[in-house]
């Protein structure tokens, strides 16, 4: 095992933020548990700079000077940096972070995959093995065990070399700017909160009705204050596809609540008179929301294959993988933007607006509008 410190007193963590502030760039990871509750568990945190390996108790220390340290750091280094980054804006309230470095993101565009494991990446970028059989460990339990110890070690032991490691083959290949934009804009992306009143989006398809969509809505906006407020996962309440389930058969009475499935018997007793309440009261039609876009239609056959051809070639000419250079999602984005006929693209993913957008955005827009174009005009000669 790497030698490294357990730091668990508050006077050792004052002398590890001195030796922190001799250095700009820091190896991080985290470890938590998150099993019965909405807000994560801090049990250690990592962090690795100058060949020194320092586990931060997270169940004992006061760590506000850490967080206000790592923000304002040039570079933080992690693995799959999502949780890490959440659980960072949770317990520190600063977001977005504009120094993060991903490895994972980074191999995506080496030719890794979208979601190459930390193992695997040592393994095949550094010849180096590890375990990783600790991962639904208790880290909040004290004293940890010596697999703990040496798995949280190993976790950021080889994190600098393999980072740069792969900023070499980035700089190579003359991508190593496009990666830290896209670093950036997942760090965004992590830091966005949808809006209260927006919550039903991530559960309402275009199929339901506006009646429907403001019960979602409701469901949605109770749902999520009432697990703030008692700190639980929010499937420990009702789960999106059983709100999907209450709005589409619309129970009348405590019998027919009882019938839906995946609704758990404890929220029914405890919440079934406010659920059926939430269903029946709803606002002025005036304040429903508007119906969803439909996804993407179906893109003419000749269009279709222009819109392939065009990211091949910037694939071809950028050497990055298609699948990182363009995601379905993003497609979706772009074509909504054209049917609504939007001027503006503040609206887009930080994804689309930065280094894609002359090299695909602005091509693709123009491909899309034609076809819509071309649409409008077989639509107006038939009638």
């Amino acid at each position: 095992m790497s030698t490294f410190q357990f730091i668990q007193h508050q006077d050792e963590l004052t002398r590890v933020l001195d030796k922190m502030g001799h250095q700009n760039t820091y190896a991080l990871d985290t470890e938590f548990i998150k099993v019965d509750t909405l807000w994560p568990k801090l049990g250690l945190f990592q962090i690795n700079f100058e060949h020194e390996i320092f586990l931060l108790d997270g169940t004992t220390l006061d760590l506000s000077a850490f967080w206000t340290t790592i923000a304002n750091a040039k570079q933080n280094i992690f693995h799959a940096c999502s949780e890490d980054i959440d659980l960072i804006y949770y317990y520190s309230g600063k977001k977005p972070l504009q120094n993060v470095f991903d490895t994972q993101l980074a191999l995506s565009f080496l030719g890794y995959g979208l979601q190459t494991s930390y193992q695997n990446a040592l393994k095949d970028c550094l010849g180096i093995h590890i375990e990783k059989d600790q991962t639904r460990s208790d880290w909040t339990q004290r004293p940890l065990s010596d697999e703990q110890l040496l798995y949280a070690v190993n976790d950021v032991a080889y994190l600098p070399e393999l980072a740069d490691h792969i900023k070499q083959a980035l700089i190579e290949k003359n991508l190593l700017s496009y990666v830290e934009e896209d670093c950036a804009s997942l760090a965004r992306d992590i830091a966005k909160e949808t809006p209260i009143k927006k919550l039903y989006t991530d559960v309402a398809n275009y199929r339901h009705s506006r009646r429907q969509l403001m019960q979602l809505q409701q469901l949605c906006v109770w749902r999520d204050q009432l697990v703030k407020a008692i700190n639980i996962p929010k499937s420990f309440v009702i789960k999106n596809n059983v709100m999907i389930e209450l709005v589409e058969k619309s129970p009348k009475n405590h019998f027919q609540l009882a019938s839906i499935q995946g609704l758990r018997p404890s929220t029914i007793r405890e919440y079934g008179s406010v659920i059926l309440d939430l269903l029946k009261n709803l606002p002025p039609k005036d304040d429903w929301p508007s119906s969803m876009a439909r996804p993407v239609k179906f893109i003419t056959k000749e269009v279709s294959e222009k819109i392939d051809a065009l990211i091949d070639h910037v694939a071809e000419q950028t050497q990055v993988p298609r699948a990182v250079l363009m995601r379905k999602k993003w497609l979706s984005e772009l074509y909504h933007h054209v049917v609504l006929r939007h001027n503006h693209t503040q609206h887009l993913s930080s994804y689309l607006t930065g280094w894609r957008y002359e090299l695909l955005v602005v091509p693709l827009l123009d491909l899309l509008r034609q076809d819509e174009q071309n649409l409008a005009q077989q639509m107006k000669n038939s009638h």
